[in-house]
Protein backbone atom coordinates (compact mmCIF):
# COMPACT_ATOMS: atom_id res chain seq x y z
CA UNK A 1 0.00 0.00 0.00
CA UNK A 2 1.35 3.45 -0.91
CA UNK A 3 0.80 5.18 2.41
CA UNK A 4 2.42 8.39 1.18
CA UNK A 5 -0.45 8.75 -1.27
CA UNK A 6 -2.85 9.01 1.70
CA UNK A 7 -1.12 12.13 3.02
CA UNK A 8 -0.99 13.72 -0.42
CA UNK A 9 -4.66 12.94 -0.96
CA UNK A 10 -5.47 14.60 2.37
CA UNK A 11 -3.47 17.68 1.42
CA UNK A 12 -5.22 17.94 -1.94
CA UNK A 13 -8.62 17.55 -0.30
CA UNK A 14 -7.76 20.22 2.25
CA UNK A 15 -6.55 22.51 -0.52
CA UNK A 16 -9.87 22.27 -2.34
CA UNK A 17 -11.35 23.97 0.72
CA UNK A 18 -8.62 26.35 1.92
CA UNK A 19 -7.65 27.30 -1.62
CA UNK A 20 -11.07 28.87 -2.11
CA UNK A 21 -11.71 30.39 1.31
CA UNK A 22 -12.01 34.19 1.88
CA UNK A 23 -8.36 34.54 2.93
CA UNK A 24 -7.31 32.85 -0.30
CA UNK A 25 -9.49 35.16 -2.38
CA UNK A 26 -8.05 38.22 -0.64
CA UNK A 27 -4.49 36.96 -1.13
CA UNK A 28 -5.21 36.37 -4.81
CA UNK A 29 -6.39 39.95 -5.23
CA UNK A 30 -3.22 41.25 -3.58
CA UNK A 31 -1.10 39.02 -5.79
CA UNK A 32 -2.86 40.22 -8.94
CA UNK A 33 -2.50 43.86 -7.89
CA UNK A 34 1.15 43.51 -6.98
CA UNK A 35 2.03 41.58 -10.14
CA UNK A 36 -0.03 42.92 -13.05
CA UNK A 37 2.43 41.26 -15.44
CA UNK A 38 1.16 37.83 -14.37
CA UNK A 39 -2.27 38.40 -15.93
CA UNK A 40 -4.27 36.96 -13.05
CA UNK A 41 -7.50 38.78 -13.88
CA UNK A 42 -9.30 35.49 -14.44
CA UNK A 43 -8.27 34.05 -11.07
CA UNK A 44 -10.76 34.21 -8.22
CA UNK A 45 -8.55 32.69 -5.54
CA UNK A 46 -5.22 30.98 -4.94
CA UNK A 47 -6.71 27.66 -5.98
CA UNK A 48 -6.96 29.11 -9.48
CA UNK A 49 -3.39 30.44 -9.27
CA UNK A 50 -2.00 27.04 -8.27
CA UNK A 51 -3.92 25.46 -11.15
CA UNK A 52 -2.07 27.79 -13.52
CA UNK A 53 1.24 26.50 -12.15
CA UNK A 54 0.45 22.97 -13.27
CA UNK A 55 1.84 21.70 -16.55
CA UNK A 56 -1.68 21.52 -17.98
CA UNK A 57 -2.61 24.96 -16.65
CA UNK A 58 -2.14 26.72 -19.97
CA UNK A 59 0.95 28.74 -19.03
CA UNK A 60 4.42 28.36 -20.50
CA UNK A 61 7.39 27.17 -18.44
CA UNK A 62 8.64 30.75 -18.15
CA UNK A 63 5.22 32.00 -17.06
CA UNK A 64 4.89 29.25 -14.47
CA UNK A 65 8.33 30.12 -13.10
CA UNK A 66 7.21 33.75 -12.77
CA UNK A 67 4.11 32.63 -10.86
CA UNK A 68 6.15 30.59 -8.37
CA UNK A 69 8.58 33.48 -7.98
CA UNK A 70 5.67 35.79 -7.13
CA UNK A 71 4.26 33.27 -4.66
CA UNK A 72 7.58 33.10 -2.84
CA UNK A 73 7.80 36.89 -2.75
CA UNK A 74 4.37 36.99 -1.11
CA UNK A 75 4.87 33.98 1.14
CA UNK A 76 4.78 35.96 4.37
CA UNK A 77 1.03 35.53 3.93
CA UNK A 78 -0.11 32.18 5.37
CA UNK A 79 -2.49 31.53 2.48
CA UNK A 80 0.30 32.11 -0.02
CA UNK A 81 2.59 29.81 1.97
CA UNK A 82 0.02 27.05 1.69
CA UNK A 83 -0.44 27.72 -2.03
CA UNK A 84 3.30 27.48 -2.62
CA UNK A 85 3.55 24.18 -0.76
CA UNK A 86 0.63 22.85 -2.80
CA UNK A 87 2.31 23.97 -6.02
CA UNK A 88 5.50 22.12 -5.12
CA UNK A 89 3.94 18.82 -4.00
CA UNK A 90 4.75 17.00 -7.27
CA UNK A 91 8.36 18.11 -6.95
CA UNK A 92 8.37 17.06 -3.30
CA UNK A 93 7.35 13.54 -4.30
CA UNK A 94 10.17 13.49 -6.85
CA UNK A 95 12.65 14.49 -4.14
CA UNK A 96 11.40 11.69 -1.88
CA UNK A 97 11.67 9.26 -4.77
CA UNK A 98 15.27 10.33 -5.43
CA UNK A 99 16.02 9.46 -1.80
CA UNK A 100 14.07 6.18 -2.13
CA UNK A 101 11.58 7.36 0.49
CA UNK A 102 14.18 6.61 3.17
CA UNK A 103 14.19 2.90 2.40
CA UNK A 104 16.20 1.00 4.98
CA UNK A 105 16.20 3.99 7.34
CA UNK A 106 12.56 4.70 8.20
CA UNK A 107 9.82 2.11 8.54
CA UNK A 108 7.20 3.73 6.32
CA UNK A 109 7.52 5.88 3.17
CA UNK A 110 4.76 8.07 4.61
CA UNK A 111 7.13 9.15 7.39
CA UNK A 112 9.58 10.49 4.82
CA UNK A 113 6.81 12.27 2.90
CA UNK A 114 5.39 13.81 6.08
CA UNK A 115 8.84 15.04 7.09
CA UNK A 116 9.40 16.43 3.60
CA UNK A 117 6.12 18.36 3.78
CA UNK A 118 7.12 19.79 7.15
CA UNK A 119 10.60 20.72 5.92
CA UNK A 120 9.18 22.35 2.80
CA UNK A 121 6.83 24.41 4.94
CA UNK A 122 9.80 25.57 7.02
CA UNK A 123 11.74 26.45 3.88
CA UNK A 124 8.88 28.51 2.49
CA UNK A 125 8.70 30.46 5.75
CA UNK A 126 12.49 30.91 5.89
CA UNK A 127 12.66 32.15 2.30
CA UNK A 128 9.43 34.17 2.30
CA UNK A 129 9.86 37.54 0.61
CA UNK A 130 12.84 36.51 -1.49
CA UNK A 131 12.76 37.06 -5.23
CA UNK A 132 14.21 34.04 -7.01
CA UNK A 133 13.87 33.57 -10.78
CA UNK A 134 14.16 29.81 -10.28
CA UNK A 135 12.21 29.61 -7.04
CA UNK A 136 10.78 26.13 -7.60
CA UNK A 137 14.04 24.29 -8.38
CA UNK A 138 15.85 26.30 -5.70
CA UNK A 139 13.31 25.31 -3.05
CA UNK A 140 13.30 21.67 -4.11
CA UNK A 141 17.09 21.52 -4.13
CA UNK A 142 17.19 22.95 -0.61
CA UNK A 143 14.48 20.50 0.42
CA UNK A 144 16.52 17.59 -0.88
CA UNK A 145 19.50 18.73 1.19
CA UNK A 146 17.45 19.09 4.37
CA UNK A 147 15.64 15.81 3.87
CA UNK A 148 18.89 13.99 3.19
CA UNK A 149 20.41 15.40 6.39
CA UNK A 150 17.33 14.27 8.31
CA UNK A 151 17.67 10.76 6.91
CA UNK A 152 21.36 10.66 7.82
CA UNK A 153 20.50 11.65 11.39
CA UNK A 154 17.81 8.97 11.53
CA UNK A 155 20.30 6.40 10.28
CA UNK A 156 22.90 7.49 12.82
CA UNK A 157 20.33 7.23 15.62
CA UNK A 158 19.41 3.72 14.50
CA UNK A 159 23.05 2.70 14.34
CA UNK A 160 23.62 3.93 17.88
CA UNK A 161 20.50 2.11 19.02
CA UNK A 162 21.71 -1.07 17.37
CA UNK A 163 25.05 -0.77 19.12
CA UNK A 164 23.29 -0.26 22.45
CA UNK A 165 21.15 -3.36 21.89
CA UNK A 166 24.30 -5.41 21.44
CA UNK A 167 25.43 -4.64 24.98
CA UNK A 168 24.68 -8.13 26.41
CA UNK A 169 26.90 -9.72 23.78
CA UNK A 170 29.62 -7.18 24.38
CA UNK A 171 30.73 -8.46 27.76
CA UNK A 172 33.43 -10.60 26.16
CA UNK A 173 35.01 -7.56 24.46
CA UNK A 174 36.26 -4.70 26.65
CA UNK A 175 36.47 -2.45 23.60
CA UNK A 176 32.87 -3.17 22.64
CA UNK A 177 31.75 -2.56 26.22
CA UNK A 178 33.51 0.80 26.19
CA UNK A 179 32.06 1.77 22.81
CA UNK A 180 28.60 0.82 24.02
CA UNK A 181 29.05 3.07 27.07
CA UNK A 182 30.06 5.96 24.81
CA UNK A 183 27.35 5.37 22.21
CA UNK A 184 24.73 7.60 23.83
CA UNK A 185 26.87 10.50 25.05
CA UNK A 186 28.67 13.41 23.42
CA UNK A 187 31.07 10.98 21.73
CA UNK A 188 28.30 8.94 20.07
CA UNK A 189 29.41 9.83 16.54
CA UNK A 190 33.00 8.68 17.01
CA UNK A 191 31.89 5.62 18.98
CA UNK A 192 29.64 4.62 16.08
CA UNK A 193 32.39 5.22 13.51
CA UNK A 194 34.95 3.29 15.55
CA UNK A 195 32.51 0.40 15.88
CA UNK A 196 31.97 0.37 12.11
CA UNK A 197 35.71 0.52 11.48
CA UNK A 198 36.73 -2.19 13.94
CA UNK A 199 33.81 -4.60 14.11
CA UNK A 200 32.25 -4.17 10.67
CA UNK A 201 35.52 -3.79 8.79
CA UNK A 202 34.39 -0.73 6.84
CA UNK A 203 37.09 1.30 5.15
CA UNK A 204 38.10 4.74 6.31
CA UNK A 205 37.18 6.20 2.93
CA UNK A 206 33.70 4.67 3.10
CA UNK A 207 33.13 5.98 6.61
CA UNK A 208 34.38 9.45 5.69
CA UNK A 209 31.99 9.58 2.73
CA UNK A 210 29.04 8.62 4.93
CA UNK A 211 30.16 11.09 7.60
CA UNK A 212 30.73 13.91 5.08
CA UNK A 213 34.28 14.41 6.31
CA UNK A 214 37.76 14.14 4.80
CA UNK A 215 39.43 10.73 5.32
CA UNK A 216 42.58 12.23 6.84
CA UNK A 217 40.57 14.47 9.15
CA UNK A 218 38.41 11.56 10.25
CA UNK A 219 41.48 9.39 10.81
CA UNK A 220 42.91 12.05 13.11
CA UNK A 221 39.63 12.29 15.01
CA UNK A 222 39.47 8.53 15.47
CA UNK A 223 43.05 8.39 16.70
CA UNK A 224 42.42 11.19 19.19
CA UNK A 225 39.20 9.51 20.33
CA UNK A 226 40.93 6.16 20.78
CA UNK A 227 43.87 7.69 22.67
CA UNK A 228 41.72 9.68 25.09
CA UNK A 229 38.70 7.43 25.54
CA UNK A 230 39.55 3.84 24.61
CA UNK A 231 43.16 3.19 25.66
Amino acid sequence: MNHHHDLLTELRAEWRHTGRDPASRAACRRLATGHPDLSLEGCTDLYDVVALCESRGGRSVVERAALVRALLEGARDRSVQRALVQTLLPGLVSVCRQLRFGEGIVDEPSETVATAVSLLGELVIDWAGQSRPYAAPDLLSALRGRLRRWLLKEKAARDVGRLDLERPAAESSPLLVRLTDLATGPHARLARLTYARVFEGRSLRELAAADHSHPQTLQGELRHFAHHHLL
